[in-house]
Order: structure tokens, then C-alpha cells, then sequence
């Protein structure tokens, strides 16, 4: 039952880019669909381009009259938005229809009613379904709210952006502001609803599916209570905390609350649940496909793109509730260009190296045995950064049972590798294999209290410093015995030194003799320190000894053979090995060893910890300012990031201006102390 027994359509575009138009791509193909993709300039070489069987570039992915005229000029009978961008756009359902086009979502009029929290939350409450209490613009004004803790919401948002955690009336002014900035530049709208914060509960969802029938059917519940900052991170199906009596309850809520809005298509229904009392309420509904649904097609064996097309072609469901089975358990991460180590800023870069799970089983496709689905939207050589949502790719698990499943996910994402741009992927595995997680003991706030148990150390294991400096030491031999780097001089081999430089500082390593032959080396942990030898023999006598093969690099080091992909950019050499990447810079013995990019030193220079754009500057040249003291905001993937002062002083230089785009580590003040 993975597919419905129709094609309905000929030619469908997809307007949207990354993991998601891939994802739609593939279900096209399947059934003999052509698909047309669109593209800014920026992504002409992007995987859902390459892939698309037609492309086209319009300006850029909100421009919904380009969107419509691409359409019509391809000859596409439907136009299918994908999540984010314009998926829940009633604007874009509307242009669509009047250019005689299909909306593969549901009518306009359900689009306004779901997309605004406000209006949602008068409508299902008015249909029977529980809601949290709370105020809503423009009705209410939010700055009276008196009941902390408290969540400030954007009414036209979704994905946890804008969200906002008040813990006293003092901090209520700066977060309405703050929360206002994000909802007017992601979705266009300032509106702000406030509501009573329910700690530690349960997020759980329930996936629908409505045709224009009257036939509305839900296909179980994901968990998704693994969050940061309101963001998912991995989602589950079913949930370990709902049991049969429970899923029907909700999912009758959820098909309660479709009907009272006259939705077709498929739609997720989001509650809030209390841990200890099982009690749910409302809290939004998505009117579009949901990231996480991969996890829903793995457990039910049905394809969710498939049935938006059969549905908006006008055909009636296939299934019946009755029908719907749940089988097995999937679990999906999501893969993010964020730096946890860094406070999971943004990050970005071009991707020198990728490999990835086994290529995507058919969508839904069920077996005995655990399976692997990677829906991805990268591509080798492709660059990532600051202009999109940072999340690069989902790697999703299928066993028999919950704890295979887990072990299955956390296995793939050690076999994937993504060099040249730094990823969560450390992080998500550690997070799958905590014990509360194990345990399905899952709340909203979990991630955030064993947050100092997830973050992966930034110090580079000896191993892998010494095979850096073997691959630098590995250059290509000519035919002079000069060019040669085996160290040969008249007596004992000479050493060559290099520095290299990680996120955790400088390291001092010694390589002499060939790696490809047999090879010594040797690093000093920190100055004065007696240096240390990483390269006992091995049973042969070898001390050290390199191979490379394309990507990988085999390194033997006192007899044990450790395996990394491996890739070269300028002075910057990526390693990868069980999911963790490395960075490591040469640079000439004799070079400053201060760490570039440092947001805040002794030097009282200030550097954007991401690349994006300066939102607002708070200080001016000449300001007096205390260490911590906000001076900047900077903003990229729809986050916003407040940059301090590093040290008492005076602001002596601030060379950039809101809405200038910045690197990483691109210099934006510097704090000068008075007495220099």
C-alpha cells in the first residue's frame, strides 16, 4: 500500500529546494510523474536541480508570481510547496487555482484558519478540543500578561522560530521585541499570541490525512519531545508514552479538529501532553507535510506524497481508519550545519567530502529486518550557508521494535560523513544513546538539562593529530630526489615540524621519514611540555605508516590501523571517522599561535560566531562598555544571536552597519581597555 492505484497528474512543480524537493522528486519519479523544479541563482547546482527532469530559475522562493508563471510556462497541472516557504501561504493556494493550476495542500480558507495560532485555537476549541490558556494580539494586550512562566508565540509561525520563554514581567518587554523581529522577517507577520508554559511536557503529534470526500482519516502519533530551543531534533513513531486507549483519543481530537476547518489533504495536529496526567491540548496544526513525516510512512508502509497528489486530484481516500496499521518503529534524526560546541551556531562552508547511508529504500517500504532511509538535499562540492534553514539532511531508522530502531539510527549516522562544513552529528548520537532516551523518559525540556552530558569534546585525540600531520607530510614525490620529504640530510633524518590549529588551540607535531613506507612522529601537548611519541613499533618494526585511496586514508600507528575520510581545502585538512569530523591548519612554525576567530580575547577584538547579517547594532564608537554587554545582534537561518562586549572598555571600532552580510569570524567591534 504504498502508493494509491492513480497517477493523477502528468507534470507537478515543486516549489521548494533541499531535502524536501528531493524527497517529492522521488515519490514523482515513482509514478511516472515529470518533475519540474525552480532555483535561485544561488542553487543552480543544487541536487534538487540535478535531479528534477526540468528546472527553472525564478528570484527567489517566496516570489509566488514567478512560482505561478514557471508553472504555467513548464506545463504543470500542479504545483506542490513542500513545507516552509510558501507551503502554508493562503496567498499562494489562491494564485494558484486562479492560473488553473491544483494546490497540492489544502483550500486557502484552511490554510487561514490553521496558520493563524489565534484563529486555530477559537476554532477547534469551538469543535470540543482542548486548548491552553493564553492572550492573542490584537485583541489582548500581551504586555499586561501577568502568569509566569509564560511562551510567546508568532501566530503565522511554525518550526519553534520566534518562540520565546518569559520567567518574570521584567524580561516581558525585550522578548515581545525580540520575538516581533523574527516573526515579521520569517513569516511576514508581527502578531504575537502569549500562553501559560506547561514545564516539561510531552510534544506529541498526530498525522492526518482528509480528500474532499468527508473522508478523514489519522495514522498515529509521532513523539517529538526531543527539542532545543523549541526545535525538534529527532522524532519518533509510534510514541513510547501513548498507549492504544490514548491514540484514539487524540486521534479522534485531531480528525475533529480537520473537520472543523473543511481540510483536505495531509496535516499534522500538535498537542501539548502532561507526563504524568496524560492530559492534552492543542497547540497548532500544520497545513502542509512535516518534516518528520518519514517516520509515519516507515511504520505504516504508505507513501504521504503520493496520497497529497491522489487526494488533490479529487479522488477519495483508499483506506479506511479501520485499515490503518501501525508496524514497527522508526526513528529520524535531523542532520544540522551547527556547531554544538559552539552553542549550536550556524555554520557553513563547501562540502569537500560526502558520504552517506545506503541509498533510500521505496518510501514506506517495510521488512524484517531494520532498514535505513536517507532523505537528503547535498551533494559533494555543493556549498552551505547562511541564506536557508541550517538543516542539511534526515537519517531515518526502521526495526521491529524501539530500542533496534535506536541502535540502527545511531550506526547510520556513525557511517555518515560530511567534511568541510561541521554538523550535530556528534551530538545526535550522543543524545540516542542516553539512558533516558533509551527509556522513552521524554519531555520537552530533557535536551536541555543533560545538555552538558551531549556536547562532544573539541579536544583532538593524538591519533588523529598525528595522522594530520602524516597527510601534510604526504605530498606528492617527483622524480628529483630533492622534492623527496623523508628528512635525509647528512647523519640522523631530520625532523619536519608543523602547527597545526583546531577549535581547541595549537598543537606542535613532528613527522620524520616517508608515511607511505615507515614514518615517526612525535607532538608536545602543550609548551614546555616533553614532547611525546605517538608511533611505537608494531610488530614489524614500523613506527607510522599512511595510505590514501581516494577519500579514505588508512593510518597505522603502533600496530593499530584506524580508517578516516579525508579531504584537502587551501591550508585546511578535514578528517572524519564514527560520525566526529576534524578541521586542522597548518600553518609555518613560527606563526602566532593566538586562535583567529576568537570572539573575544585578550586583544579585545569581536568576531561574528557565524556566518549572516548584522541585525542590530546596540553600541556606537566611543561607547563606554562592561564585559557581557550586548553590542551586536547578528542573524542567519532565521536565529538571532547577541554579540558581548569580551572586557570592560571603550568601543574603538565597529565596522559594520545592520544589514550587512558577514563571514565567520568576520571582525565587527573592537573593545579597546581604557587604560590602553
Amino acid at each position: 500500500m504504498a502508493h494509491p492505484p492513480s497517477t493523477p497528474f502528468e507534470r507537478v512543480l515543486v516549489a521548494n529546494r533541499g531535502e524536501i524537493a528531493v524527497r517529492i522528486i522521488r515519490t514523482l519519479r515513482a509514478l511516472g510523474i515529470t518533475s519540474v523544479a525552480v532555483h535561485t541563482a544561488s542553487d543552480a547546482g543544487a541536487r534538487h536541480v540535478v535531479e528534477a527532469d526540468l528546472a527553472y530559475q525564478i528570484p527567489n522562493y517566496l516570489d509566488i508570481s514567478a512560482i505561478v508563471e514557471v508553472a504555467g510556462a513548464a506545463g504543470a497541472r500542479a504545483v506542490h510547496p513542500g513545507y516552509g516557504f510558501l507551503a502554508e501561504n493562503a496567498l499562494f493556494a489562491r494564485r494558484c487555482a486562479e492560473a488553473g493550476l491544483v494546490f497540492v495542500g489544502p483550500p486557502a480558507g484552511a490554510i487561514e484558519a490553521m496558520g493563524d495560532k489565534i484563529r486555530a485555537k477559537a476554532t477547534v476549541s469551538a469543535a470540543g478540543v482542548p486548548v491552553v490558556p493564553g492572550a492573542a494580539e490584537p485583541g489582548d494586550d500581551l504586555t499586561a500578561w501577568r502568569h509566569f512562566p509564560a511562551l510567546i508565540k508568532p501566530s503565522a509561525g511554525g518550526g519553534g522560530k520566534g518562540m520565546v520563554l518569559v520567567t518574570a514581567a521584567a524580561d516581558l518587554p525585550d522578548a515581545l521585541a525580540s520575538a516581533r523581529r523574527t516573526a515579521s522577517a520569517a513569516f511576514g507577520d508581527g502578531t504575537l499570541l502569549i500562553e501559560r508554559y506547561i514545564g516539561d511536557p510531552r510534544h506529541i503529534e498526530i498525522q492526518i490525512l482528509a480528500d474532499g470526500h468527508g473522508g478523514v482519516v489519522h495514522l498515529g502519533e509521532r513523539e517529538c519531545s526531543l527539542q532545543r530551543r523549541h526545535q525538534k531534533i529527532i522524532e519518533e513513531s509510534p510514541s513510547p508514552f501513548v498507549d492504544a486507549v490514548t491514540r484514539r483519543r487524540m486521534g479522534s481530537a485531531a480528525v475533529e479538529a480537520a473537520r472543523a476547518v473543511g481540510y483536505t489533504g495531509a496535516g499534522t495536529v500538535e498537542f501539548i501532553v502532561d507526563g504524568t496526567t496524560g492530559a492534552y491540548h492543542f497547540m497548532e496544526m500544520n497545513t502542509r507535510l512535516q518534516v518528520e513525516h518519514p517516520v509515519t510512512e516507515l511504520v505504516t508502509g504508505l507513501d504521504l506524497v503520493a496520497l497529497q497528489l491522489h487526494v488533490a486530484a479529487g479522488h477519495p481516500l483508499p483506506f479506511t481508519q479501520d485499515e490503518v496499521r501501525l508496524t514497527g518503529h522508526a526513528v529520524e534524526a535531523r542532520i544540522y550545519a551547527e556547531d554544538p560546541a559552539r552553542s549550536f551556531l550556524p555554520t557553513g562552508g563547501r562540502i569537500l567530502t560526502l558520504h552517506e547511508p545506503s541509498p533510500p529504500r521505496a518510501v514506506g517500504e517495510l521488512g524484517a529486518q531494520p532498514s535505513v532511509r536517507v532523505d537528503s538535499g547535498l551533494l559533494e562540492g555543493g556549498v552551505v550557508g547562511s541564506e536557508f534553514d541550517p538543516m542539511l539532511s534526515k537519517v531515518i531508522a526502521w526495526a521491529p521494535d524501539r530500542a533496534t530502531a535506536l541502535r540502527t539510527l545511531d550506526q547510520a549516522l556513525g557511517d555518515t560523513t560530511i567534511l568541510g562544513v561541521t554538523t550535530n552529528i556528534p551530538f545526535l548520537r550522543s543524545l540516542l544513546t542516553h539512558p533516558a532516551v533509551q527509556a522513552g523518559d521524554l519531555d520537552t525540556g530533557l535536551v536541555e538539562r543533560i545538555l552538558p552530558d551531549l556536547l562532544p569534546t573539541t579536544a583532538v585525540p593524538d591519533e588523529v593529530l598525528a595522522t594530520a600531520a602524516l597527510a601534510f607530510h604526504d605530498t606528492p614525490q617527483g622524480s628529483d630526489p630533492w622534492d623527496i620529504a623523508d628528512g635525509w640530510r647528512v647523519g640522523p633524518p631530520a625532523w619536519t615540524a608543523y602547527r597545526l590549529e583546531s577549535r581547541d588551540g595549537v598543537h606542535d607535531v613532528k613527522v620524520r621519514g616517508l608515511p607511505r613506507e615507515a614514518a615517526e612522529v612525535r607532538t608536545t601537548a602543550a609548551a614546555g611540555a616533553a614532547e611525546q611519541d605517538l608511533s611505537s613499533r608494531d610488530a614489524e618494526g614500523v613506527p607510522a605508516r599512511l595510505r590514501a585511496s581516494g577519500h579514505s586514508l588508512a593510518v597505522t600507528l603502533g600496530g593499530r590501523t584506524d580508517r578516516y575520510a579525508w579531504a584537502r581545502d587551501l591550508e585546511t585538512l578535514w578528517l572524519g571517522r564514527d560520525g566526529r569530523t576534524w578541521a586542522l591548519t597548518r600553518h609555518r612554525v613560527g606563526d602566532p599561535g593566538d586562535r583567529p576567530g576568537a570572539a573575544g580575547g585578550g586583544d579585545g577584538v569581536v568576531r561574528s560566531p557565524m556566518p549572516g547579517t548584522v541585525l542590530v547594532v546596540k553600541a556606537q564608537v566611543g561607547d563606554r562598555v562592561g564585559e557581557g554587554q550586548p553590542l551586536l545582534i547578528v542573524e542567519a537561518m532565521k536565529m538571532e544571536h547577541t554579540v558581548t562586549a569580551p572586557r570592560d572598555g571603550l568601543v574603538t571600532e565597529l565596522p559594520v552597519q545592520a544589514g550587512q552580510q558577514v563571514d565567520m569570524d568576520a571582525v565587527l567591534a573592537v573593545v579597546t581597555s581604557e587604560e590602553a
